[in-house]
């Protein structure tokens, strides 16, 4: 049974509600940091010998040597047969519009002159990347394109891949998608060890530069722990979609898009909201019809109750305005002319214009790409890309003339802070010729 919570915008205490709602899914993860502590020591001081440990412990993987948890190339390429001929066919589809948007995102170096300085920015791409795959109960073959493509496009190279495999199975599709996706390595291994493996290296597994892709809560915090000896592209938690419709909006296609979401994972979030009580309450009524059908009804029901929400807004002006405040993951404008809306969106990791773009495009086949920001920081970070994959070094070249030029002003700034060394450093070169040596 939905009993999804149902709030007005004019209510007293309306932000106050707001705000508890949408933080309430955020877990008290001291357990979980300090198990995440010790698997990460376990990985750092014992290497393969730990993986083969956890192997069993977490994945039932039985194996002798750390060795056995590598996948052979070959195991790439036979999954290509074992797909069905449409899900190859999609997995292409996919690939090639997430390489079309990538490739726009590419940057490259540049340079210019002033008053005979050369300035500019060389970029590079990351050399060695990890990218984790979730696992387990469901395979994820779009998640394995959305991280490896923007690497390859990115120019890095080498791809290991880690994705949880119970009983030391992965899917066929996954294995596919690896193969299409350009993935270098792949190790049968998930959770907290993975991460550390990437970071630390082992006998087996090598050390990367950057770790990428979401995971549970247990990927998350070790991510977390252990940034700064590695890089890594965000803290992703539960997905979450909000919705804005409008009166004409489509009753069944809403209901859908919000179970879309909510059958991710019992801690995601569905959010819809409209300044028209009627569209809200049908949809409401159409999903407590409809729940009783769906497959993932239990994880969905879960969701939906424990975080779902209807919001009665003024106007779409208002419903954009609560929005930007909550900065959700996925935002759908089931709206007329919607992009006429899109200046008004301030934060949001992807945007769907209009009723004929479901979240759903966006998580396989759309082109961009599907790893975005959650809980909230979309106000200050952006979805997964090619620019993350890229590194950018600073160039400073002058010539004798203007090293005199800037010797002048940065002896006066360096002299206002106490650094006189760095003084000395800037006279030397506004004052001495180079071969007259004190």
């Amino acid at each position: 049974m939905l009993n999804i919570k149902k709030i007005n915008s004019n209510d007293k205490f309306f932000s106050e509600i707001l705000q508890k709602h949408i933080f309430q899914r955020k877990i008290n993860s001291s357990d979980i940091k300090s198990s995440v502590k010790e698997i990460i020591y376990e990985v750092k001081e014992n290497g393969d010998n730990a993986l083969v440990s956890f192997s069993k412990k977490f994945d039932n993987y039985i194996v002798k040597n750390a060795k056995d948890l590598e996948v052979s190339k070959e195991k790439f390429l036979a999954a290509i047969d074992e797909i069905l001929p449409e899900e190859l066919a999609a997995l292409k589809f996919a690939k090639k519009r997430i390489e079309e948007f990538a490739i726009h995102q590419k940057t490259e170096s540049w340079n210019y002159n002033s008053e005979g300085i050369k300035l500019g920015e060389r970029v590079t791409p990351i050399d060695k990347v990890g990218i984790y795959v979730p696992g387990g109960s469901a395979a994820y073959p779009s998640s394995v394109l959305m991280n490896s493509i923007p690497a390859k496009v990115a120019g890095v190279n080498e791809i290991i891949m880690v994705v949880p495999s119970p009983n030391g199975e992965i899917n066929n599709l996954v294995l596919a998608a690896a193969y299409l996706g350009g993935v270098d390595r792949i190790f049968r291994i998930g959770g907290a060890h993975a991460v550390a493996a990437l970071a630390y290296g082992t006998e087996t597994i090598p050390k990367v530069d950057m770790i990428v892709g979401p995971g549970n809560q247990y990927v998350a915090e070790a991510k977390k722990e252990l940034y700064g000896e590695v890089g890594i592209d965000n803290f992703a938690g539960p997905s979450e979609i909000l919705i804005i419709a409008d009166s004409k909006a489509n009753i069944s296609w809403l209901a859908a898009d919000l179970f879309s979401q909510a059958e991710h994972d019992k801690l995601s979030q569905s959010i819809l909201i409209s300044p028209d009580i009627n569209i809200i309450n049908k949809v409401e009524e159409f999903m407590s019809k409809k729940l009783s059908t769906l497959e993932r009804k239990d994880i969905i029901e879960s969701s939906l109750n424990n975080f779902g929400l209807f919001i009665n807004s003024v106007d779409i002006n208002e419903a954009i305005e609560i929005s930007n405040n909550i900065a959700p993951e996925h935002l759908q404008l089931s709206i007329e002319n919607s992009e006429n809306y899109l200046d008004k969106i301030k934060n949001a990791g992807a945007i769907f214009l209009g009723e004929y773009t479901p979240e759903v495009f966006g998580d396989y086949c759309a082109g961009a790409n599907h790893v975005l920001p959650t809980a909230s920081t979309a106000k200050f970070s952006s979805p997964l890309g090619v620019y993350d994959f890229q590194k950018r070094s600073n160039i400073i070249q002058c010539s004798e003339e203007s090293s005199k030029i800037l010797a002048k002003h940065s002896k006066i700034i360096a002299n206002a802070e106490g650094l006189f060394a760095h003084k000395e450093s800037a006279m030397l070169r506004e004052t001495e010729d180079k071969d007259n040596e004190k």
